[in-house]
């Protein structure tokens, strides 16, 4: 039987996947907007394959290691169904968000802007929040579908429904709580003035509540490793 990676271990694939994905979002959106030459579709078309294709990679990488959340709403979900502890899920929080400031100023270095931002782009509205909270649920139950019934097509499942997302929903589907915090700091193609991130995050932790209770009822809870 393979034993489960310790703690620090899980935090460090945590941060450096955290920080990845948002260097890849970012810096995608730099570069698209760069040679999209005014053309916004061109420019989210960019931003959309590299965000995608980067999903399926990183999941590949650190699954193994920490199951690849990346993300405090799918953390949240794990720890509702009591598959992770909650002091655990708090500390894979903390690294998210740490690992999604450290990608965008990473990008920011890459691309030879300023390292400290705030993003000055307006992102909110009724359509915007109801947006979020689809887009979050439908990624965490893409998530929850998949680890309980076909667990290896979970990267590409997850990069795929990303992809889509970014095109089929109004707010481009951040999903994701550490990506809006990390995002609120950049003013550039991918970025939001902070103001609106509040919004944005309450829309994703009740899509992500709602998806929860919906995959238990329909698959049933998952097993954590202590009930192994």
């Amino acid at each position: 039987m393979t034993q489960t990676p310790d703690l620090t271990r899980r935090l460090a694939a945590e941060f450096v996947g955290t920080a990845l994905l948002l260097a890849v979002v970012v810096g995608s959106g730099i570069m698209g907007e760069r040679l999209a030459d005014g053309n916004d579709a061109i420019a989210l078309l960019g931003n959309t394959i590299a965000t995608g294709a980067i999903l399926v990679v990183l999941i590949l990488v650190f699954g193994p290691v920490s199951g690849a959340h990346f993300n405090p709403a799918v953390t949240l979900s794990f720890a509702l169904q009591r598959a992770i502890s909650r002091l655990d899920a708090l500390a894979f929080v903390a690294v998210q968000v740490a690992g999604a400031m450290a990608g965008v100023w990473l990008a920011h270095l890459m691309f030879s802007e300023p390292i400290i931002m705030v993003g000055t782009s307006a992102r909110t509205g009724l359509g915007q929040w109801v947006a979020e909270a689809v887009a979050t649920f439908g990624l965490v139950a893409t998530i929850m579908a998949c680890v309980r019934t076909r667990p290896q097509v979970v990267p590409y499942a997850v990069g795929l429904f990303i992809t889509a997302g970014y095109w089929f929903t109004s707010s481009t589907s951040f999903a994701n709580p550490a990506v809006t915090f990390g995002r609120s700091f950049t003013d550039t193609f991918s970025g939001i003035q902070p103001i609106d991130m509040p919004a944005f995050i309450a829309a994703q932790v009740a899509g992500a509540i709602i998806a929860t209770a919906f995959c238990v009822w329909l698959f049933g809870r998952l097993e954590s490793n202590r009930d192994k």
